[in-house]
């Protein structure tokens, strides 16, 4: 606790705050992290902060409570500036506020009016308490801000938007995933008064539209991550809005969109040539020339999922990896028309390749992965092979996997060739790697002699 506290010490604490230091009986011994616990001891209303350090050892795990007094504002007088000040200088490295127990808001209040101009990052991931009211009042206090994460903040509405436009100019990442009484008016309050915008997470906020789409992209052309996981009225006509708009994006992810069709990616592919990661998931309209779109006009592109867009072939991965040869990262689940011709172009051409998924590949074969077993990327890249529903893959996988000396993880689930003795040679060169997969003992005969009947045992996890 001491080196948290920055050399003030337990007694000189509790002397200059009226806080007493005592063993935390709230949260479970076994965790390894700090808590810093404010009971506010207003009538009625009980509120709580936690601070998680996480290199903090369980002989750390102390809690700070106040005593009991009718000041609603109590933490404001009794804690030293300096210590409340030092407590809020982790924000940019875990989440602090677990506000849901907070009946009315007053702890973000209270944040607001202490930190006022200090507060440059915030988190209230999942705090159902929060509502539009107290982040009026953390807007008009903390004119600073610059990363605020709403998520899961299912209380607020476009209010709270306005009420950021109108005081937070500085704003550069906000997260309001799942917030779903956002709406187009909240893009273009967002639009109008925080034109440093960077990122935005807006997953599963469904009534959003193209209109809302336009409006954001007109003022905060900075965008470099957008993130609009589920929102299933965007259509194509959106994605022509943020291609024109969006030079600088980085990160885009629609996963679940639909509607999204080849057209509207295309012009992603060439207004935003700095593309990075996409994710287009579940986007089944989508054909192989968003891979040749990608392949011909973003080359550094590093991620991208794709799983269950069956109408990927290997023509349109040919493409992508022979022009996108720092590809990291590539979910292909379900893409059910690949075969081994996809893993021999990766193999050759994109020695970064560290995660692969071929879930539900059902047309790959133990030579696509000999070649991929061969390929620059194999010795010292390759981290995680997910195999998982290939009926082809067998035994001779395993071993053209073994001089993958990076591999740490492969899904083998439902590859019913595979068997226990090849997964135990693989082990004896990979000593650490995770394997995932099943094997489903044959079920017994029935029983004679009027006993019950027998069942067979569940599947055996590996």
């Amino acid at each position: 606790m001491r080196r948290e506290m920055n050399g003030v010490t337990k007694s000189r604490f509790e002397a200059a705050s009226g806080f007493a230091l005592r063993p935390c009986q709230d949260c479970p011994v076994e965790t390894t992290r700090m808590c810093i616990s404010f009971s506010l001891c207003q009538p009625g209303e009980v509120g709580t902060i936690q601070a998680l350090k996480t290199s903090a050892s369980v002989h750390d795990h102390v809690c700070v409570q106040m005593f009991s007094n009718n000041d609603e504002a109590v933490i404001n007088k009794k804690l030293p500036k300096e210590l409340l000040l030092r407590i809020f200088s982790f924000l940019d490295v875990v989440t602090l506020c677990r506000c849901a127990q907070v009946s009315r808001g007053r702890v973000v209040e209270n944040i607001s009016k202490r930190c006022g101009g200090f507060l440059r990052k915030l988190s209230l991931r999942g705090c159902l308490g929060v509502g539009d009211n107290a982040l009026r009042t953390f807007a008009q206090n903390c004119r600073n801000i610059e990363v605020l994460n709403l998520n899961g903040c299912t209380k607020i509405t476009d209010a709270t938007c306005t009420s950021l436009s109108k005081f937070c100019s500085k704003l550069r990442h906000l997260d309001l995933a799942s917030c779903t009484s956002i709406t187009n008016l909240s893009l273009k309050a967002l639009s109008e008064g925080c034109p440093l915008l960077e990122q935005l997470n807006i997953s599963w906020c469904d009534q959003v539209t193209k209109d809302g789409i336009q409006a954001l992209v007109r003022g905060c052309g900075g965008l470099k991550a957008l993130f609009l996981k589920g929102c299933t009225q965007l259509e194509d006509e959106a994605l022509k809005y943020i291609g024109a708009h969006c030079p600088e994006l980085v990160t885009l992810n629609l996963q679940t969109c639909l509607q999204i069709t080849d057209d509207g990616l295309i012009t992603i592919c060439r207004g935003c040539h700095k593309l990075q990661s996409l994710c287009a998931s579940g986007c089944s309209n989508i054909t192989d020339a968003i891979l040749n779109a990608l392949g011909q006009n973003c080359p550094r592109l590093r991620i991208l999922e794709v799983a269950r867009c069956s109408q990927l072939t290997d023509v349109g991965f040919t493409t992508l990896a022979r022009n996108c040869h720092e590809l990291e990262k590539m979910d292909l689940e379900e893409c059910v028309q690949i075969t081994d011709s996809t893993l021999i172009q990766l193999s050759i051409h994109c020695p970064r390749l560290q995660v692969l998924s071929l879930s539900h590949c059902e047309l790959i074969t133990d030579d696509g992965i000999r070649h991929l077993g061969n390929g620059a990327c194999a010795h010292d890249r390759l981290e995680v092979i997910e195999l998982d529903n290939c009926p082809l893959i067998t035994d001779a996988s395993l071993e053209h996997l073994k001089s993958c000396h990076s591999l740490e993880r492969i899904e083998l689930y439902d590859c019913q060739q595979i068997t226990r003795a090849g997964i135990k040679r693989l082990r004896t060169h990979l000593p650490n790697i995770k394997v995932h997969a099943y094997f489903a003992p044959v079920t017994p005969p029935p029983s004679v002699g009027g006993s019950r009947q027998r069942f067979c045992r569940c599947c055996i996890i590996l």
